[in-house]
């Protein structure tokens, strides 16, 4: 029986263009996303680096755009948020049925940006809806390294058998399943979080 749902926030809640980045960038001479730069990515994400630190680092590689410039090209991939999905969840808070987290692999400038699209009122009331409100770049790890998972079952007693975890990426789901966490690996485009109790 499924007693704990532990939700991605990308492309679960607010809707994603992956690509779009990749796409700002490519006047400024991007191509791919190499092994260092990779490392800078991962870095920032769990906060091990300042949002100073990867402007820096990233404005290094890519001289050509201004600080504006990156971060704008950083936000691109950040879309809208769906008032009927943040509905749904507050009525499952409301339910009390589920103990609900948040477990996002994000950073200060993405976070940042959210909060200012979405205005203070409803990321509050979206932040409200959860137990806890885990976000990487503030946990010092990221999905999907096992710890991460293992660090949130531990913190509040989850049982991973009676624990819900859904995510739009496959490695993601995998790791968490090697730990016995029910997964549900949710196909956008196709599916939508307000499917979520067809898979409880």
């Amino acid at each position: 029986m499924i007693r704990n749902l532990i939700l991605d926030f990308g492309d679960v809640f607010i809707n994603l263009d992956k690509p779009a980045t990749t796409r700002a960038m490519m006047p400024y001479g991007f191509t791919d996303v190499d092994s260092e730069l990779q490392d800078v990515f991962n870095a920032y994400e769990k906060g091990i680096i300042s949002s100073e630190a990867f402007l820096d680092t990233t404005q290094q590689r890519f001289p050509k755009a201004s600080r504006s410039d990156l971060i704008t090209a950083w936000n691109a991939i950040l879309l809208d948020f769906p008032e009927e999905r943040l509905e749904f969840l507050e009525q499952l808070a409301a339910e009390k049925q589920y103990r609900l987290f948040l477990l996002s692999n994000t950073n200060e400038i993405h976070i940042d940006h959210v909060k200012k699209v979405m205005g203070p009122e409803k990321f509050g009331r979206f932040q409200n809806a959860f137990e806890v409100f885990y976000l990487s770049y503030e946990m010092g790890m990221r999905k999907p390294d096992a710890e991460i998972f293992q660090f949130v079952l531990d913190q509040n007693k989850l049982q991973p058998k009676e624990t819900l975890f859904v995510d739009d990426t496959l490695e993601n789901i995998v790791s968490a399943q090697q730990l016995g966490v029910q997964t549900w690996h949710l196909q956008v485009g196709q599916e939508d979080f307000l499917e979520l109790k067809s898979h409880l």
